[in-house]
């Protein structure tokens, strides 16, 4: 029934919100279907906040259910999902709002694809293939670049245009396959394993334009995942456009938003690096400028010392100095000489005195029988007796005419 109501008779907020709260309840238990485009689990909470959104009108609803409900789901109920909820329509009245509470869920479309594929990707995941330690780095300037992409496509001339107008040099090895379809992911499996199988392919790019989720399933395909993982080439994935994350994204060494972005990825500028290379050409030369005058001013320094000014000025002054050590070593060695020819003076006068000789000489001489003994007693002597005189300068032989001895006095 509608409440009556007027100016004059207005109801309060209570009677209208729990006169909303009975409509709404009167409704029972409903099937609605719409996209998921929020899940909020909060942890300790048994419930699990989800936000309903209509796939053609801006409008969405806050939907509420159990966190059972929720884990039990098959695949994993993931946002961007299309699903049919039984739900019993709620209106709290403290607070003013509306939701359903779902009590079954039923993923539908596009929406069970992606929940398959938020279950390829936890479990290829839980494998470490989209591991960050197991990304390859891009070589710098690659000798020639493998492009797999379809014929006459919009990738390929983006990819190839763009990465010649940033380095003209650099080579493609395009190979072509079918980016869309059935045999899309076998055909690109194939083009990688040719391409990586080159030694002269240093880079690997797998190129196609934006498309619906279906259009892009192949590049989400387990197969091609796996080969990638295990290709030695480095491999960029540059499929659709920026909202657009096939699982080839996760596993390549390197994600490209679209084929212009990858395109810049695998060649560096040439007017960029020729700047570089400029750059760092004058810096070299201002260090070496700068080193070069640190040198010199060193060098000037060291000129600027007396000592290798002039260097003839320290030889004169050694020159001196050694003049002098010779006149001091001539002048002790001259004393060392007079002392020493005094003290032989004086040992030879010595032993002149000491020497039988200066005795003769004072006129003393030895008296010596034939036999050549010293007569030192007139007692042994007899008259006739043949002796011989021995004198300074020589030798006196005489005959003894007699012999007389001296009395011995005071003992003389």
């Amino acid at each position: 029934m509608a409440l009556e109501t007027s100016l004059e008779k207005p109801a309060p907020v209570r009677t209208i919100a729990n006169a909303v709260a009975g409509w709404i309840d009167r409704l029972g238990v409903v099937w609605v279907e719409g996209q998921v485009a929020q899940v909020n689990r909060r942890p300790g909470v048994g419930t699990v906040f989800l936000t309903l959104r209509d796939s053609i009108a801006d409008i969405s609803v806050p939907v509420t259910c159990s966190r059972v409900l929720f884990d039990g789901l098959q695949p994993p109920l993931v946002e961007g999902a299309s699903v049919v909820i039984q739900a019993k329509p709620s209106y709290y009245a403290n607070r003013g709002t509306f939701s359903l509470y779902a009590r079954d869920i039923r993923m539908v479309g596009l929406g069970e694809l992606l929940a398959r594929l938020e279950q390829r990707r936890q479990l290829l995941a839980a494998e470490g293939l989209f591991a960050q330690e197991r990304k390859r780095r891009l070589p710098f300037l690659p000798g020639r670049v493998g492009l797999i992409t379809a014929p006459r496509s919009a990738a390929e001339k983006d990819v190839v245009e763009n990465a010649t107008r940033r380095w003209p040099g650099v080579a493609f090895e395009t190979v072509y396959a079918a980016m869309q379809g059935q045999r899309s992911a076998l055909e690109v499996i194939e083009a990688l394993e040719r391409l990586d199988g080159r030694a002269d392919v240093d880079v690997i790019v797998i190129a196609r334009g934006g498309g619906s989720v279906e259009d892009l399933l192949p590049f989400s395909d387990e197969g091609l995942i796996r080969a990638v993982a295990k290709a030695r080439t480095p491999v960029v994935s540059a499929i659709g456009h920026e909202p657009d994350t096939p699982l080839l994204d996760l596993v390549a060494d390197v994600r490209a938003s679209t084929p212009t972005d990858a395109a810049k990825l695998i060649v560096p500028d040439v007017a960029t690096e020729a700047n570089g290379v400029a750059h760092a050409r004058d810096r070299l030369r201002r260090g070496l400028a700068a080193q070069v005058a640190r040198e010199q001013a060193g060098l000037d320094a060291l000129r600027s010392r007396p000592a290798l000014a002039d260097p003839r000025t320290l030889l004169d002054r050694r020159d001196d100095e050694l003049a002098g050590l010779c006149d001091r070593m001539r002048r002790t060695l001259g004393h060392r000489l007079d002392r020493a020819a005094d003290d032989i003076a004086h040992h030879r006068a010595r032993a002149r005195a000491l020497s039988p000789l200066a005795t003769l000489q004072r006129g003393y001489s030895v008296l010596q029988d034939d036999a050549g003994h010293v007569v030192t007693s007139a007692a042994g002597v007899t008259a006739g007796a043949a002796m011989s005189v021995r004198v300074a300068d020589g030798r006196i032989h005489v005959t003894t005419t007699r012999t007389e001895l001296l009395e011995e006095t005071d003992g003389h």
